[in-house]
């Protein structure tokens, strides 16, 4: 697909474990409607992500309504992109839903479909804190962990369609806990926003908001400080493997809990130089776009029409 005009708007949605998320920009990037919904289990957040785009679309003056030239929606899980399938998601709980033209018969203009991470990763990578690497590994920590890779320039795709499920590697093998994939001890489950907290909780008997709030207590709960550093110890044995096949020159760290800011980047970093004897160890850096990466990617894969 071509490039859309600049004069065109894209709407780009992208699909969490908790939200759904929905806006419709401009060729700068400013935001012509926004709207978040929460996610259905099942199949049943396909209509969620329907009735949101067709709202966002209904909402605009017929004159901007036809200025709407492509959409892209961004799924988590395993997702094929060329067969329009989503293909599995643990989290929300589907497996080999045929996407196919659904979106574009109910919104009425092209849309690409891909991976969640896959987009906002390639744009932390091409537009955000990767611009100018051509090795880099972006790891998206949020209600679950995924990541995107690139080699030589050239964005890693696997044979379902993406590559970087390191929430998925397991590193508690004997003691961990079970994870909705099925397996014992994955990172997701000590390194995730949501087992960040029950971690804590866990620990002390006493509830918290969630995981920042963990970040929050850094420096004066001792509790705290435990369960953050275990997470960055799972992170850093799941990256083992990448960095010693691929030697990234970079480690981008996005999503919701990047906002912990040096905390995680400084001891990441002192972990992985601990860890690492043969490869180099990598810079690590947070991302640009925060907790906004899956929108700003899908924007950006709707108006360039392809992840390159």
């Amino acid at each position: 697909m071509n490039e859309v005009a600049a004069g065109d708007l894209v709407l780009g949605i992208d699909v969490g474990g908790t939200t759904i998320k929905g806006e419709i920009t401009d060729g700068a990037g400013a935001v012509v409607s926004t709207a978040t919904v929460d996610t259905p289990r099942g199949v049943a957040a396909f209509d969620a992500m329907e009735d949101l785009g067709a709202r966002l679309l209904g909402e605009l003056p017929a004159a901007r309504r036809d200025r709407v030239a492509r959409a892209a929606v961004i799924l988590p899980g395993i997702v094929d992109p060329a067969r329009s399938l989503a293909v599995f998601s643990s989290n929300i709980g589907w497996r080999d839903v045929k996407v196919g033209d659904r979106f574009g018969e109910r919104w009425g203009i092209p849309v690409l479909i891909d991976h969640d991470v896959t987009v906002a990763g390639w744009a932390e990578w091409r537009y955000g804190a990767g611009r100018g690497s051509d090795d880099v590994c972006v790891l998206i920590v949020g209600t679950g962990i995924s990541g995107m890779l690139s080699v030589g320039g050239r964005l890693v795709r696997g044979a379902a369609g993406q590559a970087g499920e390191f929430g998925h590697i397991p590193v508690r093998h004997r003691d961990g806990l079970p994870c909705p994939c099925g397996n014992i001890g994955c990172v997701e489950t000590v390194a995730s926003g949501p087992n960040i907290a029950r971690a804590y909780t866990r620990r002390t008997g006493r509830g918290i908001s969630g995981a920042e709030a963990v970040f929050a207590a850094l420096g004066s709960d001792r509790d705290a400080g435990a369960v953050v550093h275990d997470a960055i110890d799972a992170i850093a044995e799941a990256l083992l493997g990448t960095i010693h096949a691929t030697c990234p020159e970079l480690i981008v760290l996005g999503g919701g809990l990047a906002g912990a800011g040096p905390v995680l980047t400084d001891t990441l970093h002192s972990r992985l130089s601990a860890l690492l004897r043969v490869a180099p160890v990598p810079r690590v850096a947070l991302g640009e776009f925060g907790i906004r990466s899956g929108l700003v990617g899908a924007a950006k894969l709707a108006r360039a029409g392809a992840l390159a």
